[in-house]
């Protein structure tokens, strides 16, 4: 089992080998793509994911810090935190595999707590808008925790674009 995160299509793709078993929009950096800590930039390259958080926890659960906050998220939460960035329902935290590239320095992807995370129903998917991580609507995102447990290789890659 692995996953491919398409930046370019905004596309999250789960195979087992080289079958293509299922995919799901995403949403990934507003900022672009990159590694550098504080660009807000969804980095490229071979990951693998280093924890799955929140399987005990309800469909839209609110964590910060990578725990939950014993909200559950709603309308009306949304409007007391405005501008919030909302970590929602779980969490698959990543790391990099390639030195110097995603893991390490400047570049580390797990200490710039890059995740596959859910997101508010009212965010789009398929355009870029995240901080960095790669948002999911909750039953993808819930499926994709499913079937991709610690240790599972996460491939993020960005095609150029045909102007």
């Amino acid at each position: 089992m692995w996953l491919e995160i398409d930046v370019t299509r905004q596309q999250l793709i789960c195979w087992r080998g080289e079958q293509r078993l299922e995919a799901w929009p995403v949403s990934t950096a507003l900022a672009g793509t990159g590694q550098q800590e504080g660009s807000g930039q969804t980095p490229l390259g071979w990951h693998y994911v280093r924890a799955a958080i929140g399987g005990d926890q309800p469909v839209g659960a609110v964590f910060r810090g990578r725990r939950p906050t014993g909200e559950t998220y709603s309308a009306e939460l949304a409007a007391a935190h405005p501008g919030r960035d909302w970590i929602l329902t779980r969490i698959l935290w990543l790391c990099g595999l390639e030195s110097g590239s995603n893991r390490g320095g400047a570049v580390d992807s797990q200490r710039r707590y890059i995740y596959l995370h859910g997101t508010p129903p009212d965010q789009p998917m398929g355009v870029p808008r995240s901080h960095g991580c790669v948002r999911l609507r909750d039953e993808a995102l819930l499926r994709v925790f499913a079937l991709a447990p610690p240790g599972t290789p996460v491939w993020l890659h960005a095609l150029p674009s045909k102007a």
